[in-house]
């Protein structure tokens, strides 16, 4: 991996870091000072907001250690499954709070639910998201394997020679 790619993923991870921070404290400013006007049942929203925010940093600041074990020619290790997983874990938690956002927002949508069912495929969507994450992951674990295979072959032909 390149430094230049490697400088622009860090710069989107801190921008995009910094945006959910700023979307946090103003979530949490909206429910110190902004009373709700009965429309919407902004509180859960807002929590879930929140929740959702916390989810993407996980994920955020899991990419930003994957990218310097790549970096570092140290992605191949089993050090690097717990990131892939907190990644994994964080997207399946963003669908479930999605779910969630679905469930609040259906009793609005009563006279239209196609609305709902969109939110549901969107949040079907996420889950697959995961999925494909977890075959990344597998893929991660071959390569460790094949890794770890290659490195004992090459000590057994060094005691050889």
């Amino acid at each position: 991996m390149g430094k230049l790619t490697v400088a622009a993923l860090r710069a989107v991870l801190v921008v995009v870091l910094a945006g959910t921070v700023f979307v946090q404290v103003m979530m949490v400013w909206a429910l110190a000072t902004d009373p709700e006007d009965g429309s919407l049942p902004l509180t859960p929203l807002r929590v879930i907001t929140m929740l959702g925010m916390v989810a993407a940093q996980v994920a955020l600041v899991s990419v930003w250690r994957l990218v310097t074990m790549v970096r570092r020619g140290t992605v191949f290790s089993h050090a690097a499954f717990r990131y892939v997983d907190a990644v994994i874990g964080a997207i399946v938690a963003a669908a479930l709070l999605w779910f969630a956002v679905t469930a609040v927002n259906a009793p609005g949508q009563r006279e239209d639910p196609g609305v709902t069912v969109i939110m549901g495929g969107v949040g079907l969507a996420i889950l697959g998201v995961a999925l494909i994450v977890l075959v990344l992951r597998m893929l991660l674990a071959q390569a460790v394997a094949r890794d770890v295979e290659a490195a004992q072959m090459q000590a057994e032909l060094d005691e050889v020679i």
